[in-house]
């Protein structure tokens, strides 16, 4: 069954290229037509972002980081950078958000412009080897760079992952209290295959200094998946245990939703996959985390572009589109972050959402912002 989605999809994608969508009362269904129709479905008509303008690097809006990256690459000056981190509150998802975001942007100047790109957070570690946001970014670009550029179990990845875990722990000697070169050295543990003893140490670390911390149940949640170091079962229980203990409020009840995802192709397949009490399951522990949640939660967009993807996979259209009102003009995270063109395939799930949504009678005026 997921096999045929995939396979429907990508039909999808090739129709959304060539064609618009055209909507169809009639059957309740969506069929295609001509180029230019003046009852083609269109996502621009929601006021929604162009394809081509969809920024990849964050998950939802941050103008300080945006305005400080901006200045950061233009200049190729560190220090603003450096202000930003020193000013954001360790114990929060923000600064781990922000040092991702500042070690994907050199990462990705380096791979643009090999041997130069990158230059300043090289001149920041240089000449601020004191300076804990740089080393924690530093840590980060690091493992970045180990998926970005060697093959998994190489001896290249694996040096390069022994140099991160040593930048986090440089990272945590200059920032106590900070939960981030811990959850950084999370991917490392997972590339370089900790035990189970071993990523409970670093895990302990973690949830000593934020306890809630989304981000870092994120990426725990990778290592307990059966494709590294756990089993589909490990992963639910992990995932059902956070959920559990969540705190009115927390987004950690949308934590299974990410376990489905991480197993979606283990999955038993049946005729109703989205029906299936599993997957049904999750979808509203996430729906209730998003209601319940504060609207300034920075992991909420997280979870709401991972909601995009399984509330149209299930023809929930209405749902899907007020999903994608919150979020759209970003798409820096799951599922579409795994995609090479992340734009792209977040945008075919917004034209399927639009055209389902116009399919049973929806329209931009029925549609709240």
């Amino acid at each position: 069954m997921v096999e045929i989605l995939w396979f429907l999809l990508a039909v999808g994608l090739i129709a959304a290229v060539v064609a618009p969508w055209l909507l169809r009362r009639r059957s309740g269904g969506i069929r295609l037509t001509e180029p230019g129709a003046p009852d083609a479905a269109d996502p621009l008509a929601y006021g929604f972002v162009r394809q081509e303008l969809l920024d990849v690097r964050m998950p939802g809006p941050d103008q300080d980081l945006v305005d400080v990256l901006d200045v950061v690459q233009r200049t190729q000056d560190w220090r603003a950078a450096s202000q930003l981190l020193a000013g954001t509150p360790k114990e929060g998802e923000v600064r781990w958000q922000r040092v991702q975001a500042f070690a994907g942007a050199a990462s990705l100047e380096l791979a643009q412009r090999p041997g130069e790109g990158g230059a300043w957070l090289r001149a920041w570690r240089a000449e601020a080897p004191k300076d804990a946001g740089g080393a924690a970014v530093h840590a980060e670009f690091l493992v970045q760079q180990a998926w970005r550029t060697a093959a998994v179990g190489t001896d290249e990845f694996r040096i390069i992952l022994e140099e991160a875990r040593t930048v986090c722990g440089e990272a945590a000697l200059l920032a106590p209290g900070d939960p981030v070169p811990y959850i950084v050295e999370l991917a490392v543990a997972r590339g370089l295959g900790y035990t189970h003893e071993q990523f409970d140490q670093v895990w302990a670390k973690v949830i000593d200094r934020s306890p809630q911390h989304m981000g870092a149940h994120i990426a725990a949640l990778h290592y307990w998946c059966e494709k590294w170091h756990g089993s589909r079962a490990d992963a639910d229980r992990f995932a059902q245990s956070a959920a559990a203990r969540a705190p009115q409020g927390s987004l950690l009840a949308a934590l299974p939703l990410f376990a489905v995802w991480e197993h979606v192709d283990d999955l038993t397949m049946v005729r109703d996959f989205y029906g299936t009490q599993v997957v049904s399951r999750a979808m509203e522990g996430a729906l209730y985390a998003v209601h319940s949640a504060r609207p300034d939660d920075p992991m909420l967009a997280h979870v709401r572009h991972l909601l995009i993807h399984f509330l149209v996979g299930a023809q929930r259209w209405s749902e899907a589109m007020h999903q994608i009102v919150h979020v759209d003009g970003h798409v820096g995270a799951l599922p579409w972050t795994v995609s090479e063109d992340p734009a792209a395939q977040y945008a075919l799930y917004r034209a399927l959402a639009v055209a389902g949504y116009e399919a049973n009678g929806g329209s931009p005026a029925t549609l709240p912002h």
